[in-house]
């Protein structure tokens, strides 16, 4: 394939115009769907990939405070339906992928970052590789620290509230802001592997109907764990499309400014 800068201009409007559409058709084809084939299995391969590139998501500070946990053995499986509530997008799944929020993690994922950083230091650091020894050594460890108590948090909001006087500034919302940035993040992979399912012509469906106490139990989760969202994968059958994807109207939701 030639690359971008090699191409004339009208080549590289035909390939950009050729990966919109691409796009396009996997967004479309995209929808939940809660009936699946039981005689069309998932190739390990395409979960294998759909993991890979659901790890390249975008995240908060590159923390990644994520996992993603594939229900792949029929005993899984068929322990896994009575705690998705026996819906039928679970009863009928070949493959389920758990994605899970690891908030507790902070530590030893800014510690990575850290290293990563330290490993590209030749000599004297330059300013982005001096930020980002601060970043991770000094700011994200004072962000995500808290206490039992809450002091952490009343200092957290007592900057943000004077800083913010003067500036614009970082909101910090303590433990609860946190786990909504975790969230975040695990939700955007969700959304990749998804996707990246689609372009292989299988279905997914996000379940949000389900016993996380019961489902960490069964991963052995730690407290700090929280389930984000349960996805059945399989190849969608017609009956499991509940009508036609109806959408508010765009003005109702998009506003330009």
């Amino acid at each position: 394939m030639l690359e971008a800068s090699r191409m004339t201009p009208n080549a590289e409007l035909e390939k950009r115009t050729e990966n919109a559409t691409a796009f396009q058709e996997i967004v479309a084809f995209r929808r939940s769907n809660r009936s699946f084939d039981p005689n069309i299995p998932v190739p390990e391969s395409v979960i294998e990939n759909g993991i890979r590139q659901a790890q390249l998501s975008p995240n908060s500070s590159n923390l990644q405070l994520w996992e993603f946990h594939w229900i792949h053995s029929p005993e899984a499986l068929e322990k896994f339906v009575p705690l998705c509530l026996n819906q039928q997008a679970a009863r009928t799944a070949q493959e389920m992928l758990v994605f899970v929020t690891r908030r507790d993690l902070w530590r030893k994922r800014a510690a990575w970052n850290l290293e990563r950083v330290k490993e590209g230091i030749k000599g004297e650091p330059n300013g982005l590789q001096k930020s980002g020894l601060r970043y991770y050594g000094k700011l994200i460890p004072f962000l995500y620290a808290h206490d039992p108590l809450g002091f952490m948090a009343l200092i957290h909001r007592l900057i943000s509230f004077f800083m913010g006087l003067r500036k614009p500034f970082y909101r910090t919302a303590g433990v609860a802001g946190l786990r909504i940035v975790a969230h975040k993040s695990c939700a955007l992979a969700a959304q990749t592997f998804m996707l990246s399912m689609a372009s292989e012509g299988f279905h997914t469906c996000p379940m949000e109907g389900f016993d996380e106490l019961r489902v960490k139990k069964v991963l052995n989760l730690p407290r700090g764990a929280e389930i984000n969202m349960i996805v059945a994968v399989g190849r969608g059958t017609e009956k499991g499309e509940w009508g036609p994807r109806h959408r508010v109207p765009t003005e109702e939701v998009v506003f330009v400014h």
